[in-house]
């Protein structure tokens, strides 16, 4: 046909990695008959995923705790570990930090009175199904029940891994319809579950219908899927994001043991495929709680191209109190940031705060003092290494009286 491209599949050859382990190489004995390029496969990632405890038992020595969990959480939250990720975990060690956000932990079978079965109230700001709509520029739309590891700090655990909260056509259809007619809808946030549980095709249709629409300025894709399962990130979904780019790529390392080999790829085709990448963590109790561990991983990300966007506070969800952290620790932690990596590589701290009240910023206190001089307030800061320096802080109309003596 006149005029039309060829679209390329060849995979992006991202040229030297960092040195990161390669999952396939430190794949468990389960999966050591397993060839690179099955494991390479996103979809037999997804349909050999662990889900019983006894999946786990030539992967890892599941711990008394863990056991326990496993038998009572299953009503509550099902189980999912792609291979990928399951390489990832110590297979001797509870307090391994992507173990923790995979497998079940006893502390999820506790319930405390301020805990929210929907902390975020989505479901209250949800003019059509799948839609959420609490700022007057953006929209959340929820496209996918699924995710291929169903992580163990989950706020939406009421729907995600539910098959009956799956988006059909028709509820991607009306959403559509939803943000076509709502000129101030003009920043959508596609969600879930996780959008890249859907086909290449289904993904498509949503991404161009949204670019199609004139008010829509910025497409946003909330995915897990290169810490859990990068082997998704392939030639031909790359065409499609490149297609409609700009997309704002938002991912969700939590912790530098989950950045390997094919996550390091999967980031760099994202780039060459247009998408702009940011990384939003959760500040996660035993996990990434310690300054050093979110310098590390924000480094490391940078060096792939992903700015450290976001550290969330852990939101009031049912069964991840044991997750919570004291604001404290993240203010902490920002302190340590500052002054010791550049501005890209620290994250805005923010709450989301419950009830749709929405996302407020915590950032530390570096004023010291003030006091009074003639051209306006001296104000007194300590910087990340604790010195102590003075900045004026001018009054204009002070300025302008000195000005006419």
């Amino acid at each position: 046909m006149a005029g039309s491209t060829r679209v390329s599949t060849q995979r992006f050859d991202p040229g030297p990695l960092p040195s990161l382990p390669s999952s396939y190489e430190r794949r468990p004995r389960r999966f050591e008959h397993i060839d690179a390029q099955t494991w390479e496969s996103w979809h037999w990632q997804h349909q050999n995923r662990l889900r019983r405890p006894e999946h786990f038992e030539d992967v890892l020595e599941l711990s008394a705790g863990e056991r326990e969990a496993f038998q009572k959480s299953a009503q509550r939250f099902r189980v999912a570990v792609t291979p990928h990720y399951a390489a990832l975990m110590s297979g001797s060690n509870p307090g391994c930090g992507v173990r923790q956000q995979g497998l079940p932990q006893p502390g999820e079978l506790r319930n405390y009175d301020f805990e929210l079965e929907d902390p975020l109230a989505e479901e209250a700001h949800m003019p059509v199904p799948g839609i959420t709509h609490r700022y007057p520029d953006r929209v959340l739309f929820y496209v996918s029940h699924h995710c291929p590891v169903y992580c163990r700090h989950c706020t939406r655990k009421r729907k995600v891994s539910d098959p009956t909260t799956a988006a059909a056509r028709d509820q991607l259809a009306q959403g559509l319809e939803y943000i076509r007619t709502t000129p101030t809808a003009r920043d959508v946030v596609v969600s879930g579950g996780d959008p890249l549980t859907l086909s290449d095709e289904r993904l498509g249709e949503v991404l161009r219908a949204l670019r199609a629409i004139d008010h829509v300025e910025v497409i946003r894709l909330g995915t897990r899927n290169p810490v859990t399962l990068p082997q998704r990130i392939t030639p031909e979904l790359c065409e499609i994001l490149r297609e409609v780019r700009p997309v704002y790529v938002h991912t969700h390392f939590n912790h530098p043991d989950e950045l390997s080999q094919e996550s390091a790829r999967a980031l760099r085709m994202l780039l060459d495929a247009g998408c702009v990448l940011g990384n939003q963590m959760v500040l996660l109790r035993g996990v990434n709680d310690r300054p050093e561990t979110v310098m590390e991983l924000n480094r490391q990300l940078l060096r792939l191209g992903c700015r450290p966007y976001y550290m969330l506070q852990c939101d009031m969800a049912q069964g991840i109190s044991h997750f919570r952290t004291p604001l404290q620790t993240g203010l902490t932690i920002m302190k340590h940031l500052r002054g010791r990596i550049g501005g890209m590589g620290v994250p805005h701290f923010v709450v989301d705060l419950p009830g749709g009240g929405g996302k407020v910023e915590l950032v530390p206190d570096h004023i010291v003092s003030t006091r009074e001089s003639p051209w306006g307030q001296v104000v007194a800061f300590s910087n990340s290494e604790g010195e102590r320096f003075e900045f004026v802080d001018v009054d204009p109309t002070r300025l302008e009286r000195d000005d006419e003596r």
